[in-house]
């Protein structure tokens, strides 16, 4: 819902810190690797309950995030890197509710099972009408220059990574706010579904 409003923000920045790293020879697959590797990290940090330091890997792997597309832009883009980075990004936004279960299977299993499950049903709308937009040749820039159709919800990046913030600052909120965010989620998916529907029945 914030991600296109926070571009005209960042973008600025972020071109510039890109080019810099494209400069001495930094590619934009390697930042977005990196990327994931701190991901990774912050799950593990979160199984082992040490919410501080995953708080940080969680900021710098947005950071990586929103690098590599701007190294890309710097550089060149391709279909590759456009493909690792969105399947890179649906595994960290699994990895740290995942990572909450581990830690407390009893008090976040049920809570985690269920955000997990409407991260599902987001991606599954975001991504199946991104394939039906190439296919039809509808394009957007509402949310930057992006590899593929980026449809916009509810709940997208920002508010996601707001979430896991949270989580990391109240782990013992993780079962109310994971329910809340869940059925944000649900609702997202379902207004995505709704918008893809009339979309595709009028071409």
């Amino acid at each position: 819902m914030f991600d296109a409003a926070l571009r005209k923000l960042i973008d600025a920045p972020l071109d510039r810190a890109g080019r810099a790293l494209a400069d001495v020879g930094v590619t934009a697959n390697a930042v977005t690797v990196v990327g994931l590797a701190l991901g990774f990290g912050a799950a593990g940090a979160i199984a082992l309950g040490a919410t501080g330091a995953a708080l940080c890997l969680i900021l710098l792997n947005r950071l990586a995030d929103g690098l590599d597309g701007a190294v890309a832009r710097a550089t060149h883009r391709t279909d590759l890197g456009g493909y690792l980075d969105i399947v890179f990004d649906f595994l960290f936004y699994g990895a740290v509710p995942l990572g909450f279960v581990v830690a407390d299977p009893q008090a976040n299993g049920l809570a985690g099972a269920v955000l997990l499950a409407s991260f599902y049903a987001n991606g599954a709308a975001f991504l199946a009408f991104a394939i039906m937009a190439e296919k039809k040749g509808i394009e957007t820039s509402a949310q930057g220059l992006k590899s593929l159709y980026y449809l916009g919800g509810l709940a997208e990046g920002a508010e996601t990574i707001l979430v896991f913030v949270l989580f990391c600052l109240l782990p013992a909120w993780f079962p109310v706010i994971a329910l809340a965010f869940a059925a944000l989620c649900f609702v997202s998916a379902a207004a995505r579904i709704v918008f893809s529907m009339r979309v595709l029945a009028a071409r």
